[in-house]
């Protein structure tokens, strides 16, 4: 069966049959094109994962800072959860954080939306600009000062 066929039918028998021949130093048979497709997919996820848990961080943070009559645990710990895996993922791959500070204005703009769906408030009661640093995003110890918006 040649190697394009297995991508498509069977992607796991696929990865195995080219992980063993590069183990096996088989570097003429292995499938290049789709390797190559795979490694920018996961670098991919791997930033869209990064850039969702931002937007959920932020989404809490907008909630504790406007809407602090309703804190809870549960937000807190969605914070303290949510900054943990920023920085285990930043520090598997600490090229990420760079890609993390240009991407913040879309993690924002998403992140007003979840807020304003879980709040009520307008989305366009928030602040045009993301009012935390990424530095106060990630600081296990910033939680926002009230601001409520009514």
């Amino acid at each position: 069966m040649e190697i394009t066929a297995e991508y498509d039918k069977d992607f796991y028998a696929w990865l195995m049959k080219n992980a063993m021949l590069i183990r096996n130093k088989q570097f003429t048979e292995i499938d290049t094109e789709y390797i190559a497709e795979e490694l920018e997919s996961m670098g991919k996820r791997e930033k869209r994962e990064l850039l969702s848990r931002l937007a959920v961080l932020i989404s809490h943070l907008l909630k504790w800072k406007f809407q602090s009559i309703k804190r809870s645990r549960s937000w807190k710990n969605t914070i303290l959860t949510q900054r943990l895996d920023i920085k285990e993922l930043i520090e598997e791959s600490p090229s990420l954080r760079y890609e993390i500070e240009n991407k913040i204005m879309s993690a924002y703009e998403k992140a007003k939306l979840s807020a304003e769906n879980e709040t009520g408030i307008n989305k366009n009661k928030f602040p045009k600009q993301c009012p935390f640093s990424l530095e106060e995003m990630l600081e296990v110890d910033f939680f926002p000062e009230s601001s409520d918006v009514n």
